[in-house]
């Protein structure tokens, strides 16, 4: 959910949020105060987006000119996830890729794909059109193009707490999901309902989870551990933030 442009360091407020929040117990404003507690430390380390030496090998690496990245941190992925996700595309060229939470990892997904190779479909979901059209503009300065789609958002489905993008339709094949949104502001756990499409990802198939250091996504990944033992989930600790990689094996 980021531009190219600086962002702050807390999220946008959405109406959706605020109709959420009319409906909160006393149990969830004590889960978002304790995790916003919790998310400070990280949230001042998190407005660093990584060394410009990584950015330049990124970009280098992508034959993206070096003004192309001009601000990361903060609600930007950094260079450690978005090298992650340009390897992993590079390497085993996915056909379908399916991105919640629109910005700097759009253009580098986009990209990735374009060197790949063949036909493929990427679709990267937001809930503010204002993003989405910025970063519409964004990869057409850049010669490239996705499906951004901006949807609304609501209460999350199987089961979990805050609310998640209104996507349908999408693919019922997924090779790669990359995780980047909603904000945690909504609700420490909201990324989980991304578990809702894991049955799309087939054997070999991969989904990444952003900002996976962070408490509530720690607690996020030990239940999507034991909803899908069927995924191996690795922790990688490079870049600020910590990616969750989750591998289908069966």
């Amino acid at each position: 959910m980021t531009s190219r442009e600086a962002t702050s360091l807390l999220s946008r407020t959405h109406a959706a949020e605020e109709w959420l929040r009319d409906q909160w117990g006393v149990r969830d404003w004590a889960t978002l105060l304790a995790f916003g507690a919790l998310n400070a430390p990280w949230l001042a380390k998190s407005l660093y987006g990584g060394s410009k030496a990584s950015k330049r090998a990124l970009l280098a690496g992508l034959d993206l000119p070096q003004d192309a990245l001009p601000n990361l941190g903060s609600w930007k992925a950094d260079t450690g996830l978005l090298q992650l996700v340009a390897d992993h595309i590079l390497a085993e060229r996915p056909e379908t890729v399916v991105e919640f939470g629109t910005g700097a990892s759009t253009l580098i997904v986009a990209k990735a794909l374009k060197l790949a190779g063949g036909p493929r479909t990427f679709i990267s979901i937001e809930q503010h059109e204002e993003f989405a059209q910025k970063t519409r503009e964004w990869l057409a300065e850049h010669g490239l193009e996705a499906d951004l789609r901006a949807v609304p958002l609501r209460p999350s489905p199987g089961g979990w707490p805050g609310l998640w993008y209104d996507h349908e339709p999408l693919p019922d094949r997924i090779d790669f999901m990359l995780v980047d949104g909603p904000p945690w502001s909504i609700h420490p756990f909201t990324r989980g309902a991304a578990a809702t499409l894991f049955g799309r990802i087939p054997v070999g198939g991969v989904v990444m989870l952003d900002d996976a250091a962070r408490p509530g996504e720690r607690v996020v990944a030990r239940r999507w551990k034991k909803m899908w033992p069927n995924f191996d989930f690795v922790l990688d600790k490079r870049g600020v933030k910590g990616t969750l990689i989750g591998r289908r094996v069966r």
